[in-house]
């Protein structure tokens, strides 16, 4: 069962991974600027954390293979359409409707792992799932690399057709299919003040700086966005069956990993679009070296897997978490030191640890969420958690963009030393702000997280937040 989980995580990662290696490429062929594509990645995400919420109350409702197989079939097909877009607006549309794929896709499968093993065993099977799914970001920069170098970009989404078949035939063969016990209705009230108020925040990030509203319309924005989710905080206090269920915040650890992972990846969300920005536009690579110097990143992630749990067991979830998120600023900002005349080893040494650290983080941020949460929830939690972190990237990934384009200016895109000066300035920005959410991890216990890491089982300490 954890391969089927990571066959569709190997596909997502894969188009992902691919479209960023591709996106000068995309760009010239669309004729626009490679900065202002970022649309296509963002709505990507935006789509994501839109659609993840629902997802979680589907497969309660339909069971998670039933639900699995479509979020593979509307992937596959969003792709096919992806790479017959002929304009950018064609483009958006697609990828909006392979966000939803991806939403559904995301969360089930990381429930169905939940539902099947037991905490003691958690970490160990996420990882298991997570080691296949990292050779789609092993493959695709450099696969998408050589792609656009000999032939056209639109062969890229193309690809996942034969993986999306792959993945369906394994779904239909070998998927559990959880329902859960009590059937709870959809709540369509808290999902259009929600998506609205992600949606509506998202979208202003995006925009942010390019001049396109008067920042009057800009303020206005920002507020209506505000008081949407904070009309659907009020809202979610009296309803029986909410959207997302607020109260899981209670629960201290999954607390802090979502809240603490969601300013961490703050600063990691943008490195996936501003990297191959700075290795084809800034220092003028070719796509398939750049996409060779995302390699060791993977590769190390790979690594990593391996040894994690047992430096969580040693050392603990707090004193990985505070350490490693300082790590990972530091090697953000080592992105800044690195132009046209930086070693390619030092880059890949860079790409390497960054890599590294990413995968701790992660595998980390990831199991302590559902340390401490009662079977029951479990559902919720993994929705909650998985709409957190894909908001949080897509904000991440605005914000690395408002930066360097607040340092271009008017400056064209085709110079390349000012566009390197100002993704140096993105990455230390990016830096900061991943360094800075280290302080989050804090408030943690010596001993939180040992039922996962250690396998010792703890009395729950936290209110049953109701069911799933």
């Amino acid at each position: 069962m954890p391969w089927v989980v990571a066959a569709a995580l190997f596909m997502e990662q894969l188009d992902a991974t691919i479209v960023n290696t591709a996106i000068p490429s995309i760009a010239a062929s669309l004729q626009v600027t490679p900065l202002s594509l970022k649309s296509i990645v963002s709505s990507y995400i935006l789509s994501l954390a839109v659609g993840i919420p629902v997802s979680g109350w589907m497969a309660d409702r339909f069971g998670t293979k039933r639900v699995f197989a479509v979020a593979i079939v509307v992937f596959t097909l969003a792709s096919v359409m992806c790479g017959l877009a002929v304009n950018t607006p064609m483009m958006i549309a697609a990828r909006l409707l392979q966000g939803l794929g991806g939403a559904m896709m995301m969360p089930v499968g990381r429930l169905t792992i939940i539902r099947t093993f037991p905490k003691a065993e958690l970490l160990g099977a996420m990882n298991f799932v997570i080691i296949p799914a990292l050779i789609g970001p092993l493959l695709g920069p450099t696969l998408g690399g050589l792609i656009v170098h000999w032939t056209s970009w639109r062969v890229i989404f193309f690809i996942n057709v034969p993986v999306g078949m792959v993945a369906l035939w394994l779904v239909m063969r070998y998927m559990p299919d959880y329902h859960a016990a009590t059937r709870r209705p959809l709540d369509v009230v808290g999902m259009a003040l929600f998506s609205s108020g992600t949606a509506i925040m998202s979208w202003l990030l995006e925009i942010f700086g390019e001049h396109t509203l008067s920042p009057a319309m800009m303020a206005l924005g920002f507020v209506l966005a505000a008081s949407l989710l904070v009309g659907y905080a009020l809202h979610e206090r009296g309803t029986e069956f909410p959207l997302l269920r607020l109260a899981l915040f209670r629960v201290r650890t999954f607390r802090i990993s979502v809240l603490g992972g969601f300013v961490t990846r703050l600063g990691i969300g943008g490195l996936p679009f501003l990297l191959p920005l700075l290795y084809q536009v800034g220092i003028g690579l070719p796509a398939w070296q750049s996409g060779l110097l995302m390699m060791p990143a993977a590769l190390a992630a790979m690594g990593m897997k391996f040894v994690s749990q047992r430096l969580l067991r040693r050392f603990g979830y707090r004193q990985i978490l505070t350490v490693n998120t300082v790590f990972i600023g530091i090697t953000i900002a080592l992105y800044a030191l690195v132009d046209a005349a930086t070693p390619f080893w030092c880059i890949v040494m860079i790409s390497a640890m960054q890599g590294f650290f990413n995968s701790m983080q992660f595998s980390s941020m990831n199991s302590l969420a559902y340390a401490d949460i009662n079977d029951a929830d479990s559902s919720m939690a993994s929705t909650m958690s998985s709409s957190f972190q894909q908001l949080s990237m897509s904000f991440g990934l605005a914000g690395g963009s408002i930066v360097a384009a607040w340092y271009l200016g008017k400056v064209p895109q085709t110079n390349h030393v000012m566009v390197t000066s100002a993704l140096h300035h993105a990455f230390l920005a990016l830096a900061i702000v991943t360094a800075l959410s280290s302080l989050t991890f804090w408030r943690l216990r010596r001993e939180d997280g040992e039922s996962i890491s250690r396998g010792i089982s703890k009395q729950q300490t936290a209110p049953v937040v109701g069911q799933a």
